[in-house]
């Protein structure tokens, strides 16, 4: 059985990123982002997911979390998509939806090798765990298009923690889903043959 991991490090002069993922995993997770709220992210995220994930990022936060939230979002994408490899045998599409209480996020991945983000929904403030909403968006952007992965967020509620941890919950396991071997077949699911 071939191995489903990834093992990424990006390094510039803003950001020191290093993913590993594992895509069949048990939700084990080792994460320091040096941003304590989206380590609560990530961590929903495998947890959830059933994916180990291994993330070490070291960045500018001295000027703003923003260049290490998207680089964390690149290298999880590109460990990503390394670990999906060519797809063989994957089922490709899923959606997930998680409560949270008065919050509701749904997501539908298809794991098509073309990355591409539809975000629908609104926050109530400004920042969440001390993060500008606005990026979480850009962190699943720079996750999606390196990752290869077409991804429809939709999410409503009022609570901004609520909303944010129903969408990383959501999303892992979504992901989870898609990138899962289908016992059935182990071809490359699409009719041109290639992702």
């Amino acid at each position: 059985m071939q191995m489903r991991r990834g093992d990424i490090v990006r390094k510039t002069s803003e950001t020191d990123v290093h993913v590993c993922i594992d895509l069949d995993g048990t939700g084990r997770c080792s994460i320091d982002t040096g941003i304590p709220f989206l380590d609560h992210m990530l961590r929903a995220f495998c947890r959830h997911g059933g994916i180990d994930l291994a993330v070490s990022a070291k960045g500018d936060l001295e000027i703003d979390v923003h260049h290490t939230m998207e680089d964390v979002g690149i290298v999880m994408g590109k460990a990503l998509k390394e670990a999906i490899g060519e797809g063989h045998g994957i089922k490709r599409f899923s959606s997930a939806s998680v409560p949270m209480d008065e919050a509701l996020a749904q997501v539908s991945v298809d794991c098509s090798g073309r990355g591409y983000l539809v975000w629908e929904g609104k926050f109530s403030g400004a920042t969440a765990g001390n993060i500008p909403v606005r990026l979480f968006e850009h962190f699943f952007y720079a996750f999606c298009i390196n990752g290869g992965i077409t991804a429809h967020f939709t999410f409503t509620g009022r609570d901004d923690h609520h909303i944010s941890e129903a969408i990383f919950k959501a999303s892992g396991i979504a992901l989870a889903q898609a990138t899962a071997l289908d016992s059935e077949r182990r071809d490359i699911p699409s009719t041109k043959g290639t992702l």
